[in-house]
């Protein structure tokens, strides 16, 4: 590998062992421009990572095993980076928290996520899994406007457990908690103040369990 190489090879690699996808959680933790790390993924910048920088690095992460000279193990753990991201899909709709309509194209993007990360979530197969986004209030605290959440497409068995669920009834898409009740499903908010409604099972698509979301400070 050239310099440049060696450089990327070990951001990616720190990537990784850090369980994330963004060079930008590494930098904030070692105290460094994101901008620097990311624009050497992106080949915008040709330059070696600073001595600085990689002090900086060194200390924020002591106990990643690339720090060696030697190349060859920093090649293994690039190639390891490389193996251990897996795709997901990102659905470009919101489901409301409330409802919303989900009656038009819905299109899909792939992201790539270290398998660590999401194993730290659930332990169903990338395929099943789909990101989205929740629009509204009706689910706050819980989940807030906008939160990228975790669908699991391959979980749609309802159970007593209060569980919440990306659902739709018609056209009109939702998160919410569910409850089977008698003949049908209760459909629960976690903000108090908004009423629980109720949906026979045939009016009420479950599309997945809802399994994790990324919050905001």
């Amino acid at each position: 590998m050239t310099g440049v190489e060696n450089d990327i090879a070990l951001i990616r690699a720190l990537m990784v062992y850090a369980h994330t996808e963004h060079s930008a959680v590494i930098a904030k933790k070692a105290g460094v421009d994101p901008g620097t790390l990311q624009k050497k993924l992106n080949g915008q910048d040709h330059n070696r990572l600073s001595q600085r920088t990689l002090e900086k690095l060194r200390t924020a992460y002591p106990k990643f095993p690339g720090w060696t000279d030697d190349l060859t193990t920093l090649s293994t753990l690039a190639e390891a980076a490389k193996d251990d991201l897996v795709e997901v899909a990102q659905i470009d709709m919101r489901y409301g928290m409330g409802s919303s309509d989900v009656s038009g194209p819905v299109e899909l993007a792939k992201r790539l996520f270290p398998r660590a990360w999401l194993r730290s979530f659930t332990d169903a197969r990338p395929e099943d899994l789909v990101w989205a986004a929740g629009r509204g209030d009706s689910m706050h605290p819980t989940i807030r406007d906008g939160e990228p959440i975790l669908i699991n497409l391959a979980d749609r068995t309802l159970t007593a457990d209060d569980c919440v669920w990306a659902c739709a009834m018609g056209d009109f898409g939702m998160i919410k908690r569910l409850r089977p009740t008698g003949e049908g499903v209760t459909i629960m908010s976690d903000n108090p103040l908004v009423s629980d409604d109720f949906a026979a099972d045939e009016e009420l698509q479950i599309i997945g369990r809802v399994i994790a979301k990324v919050g905001r400070l």
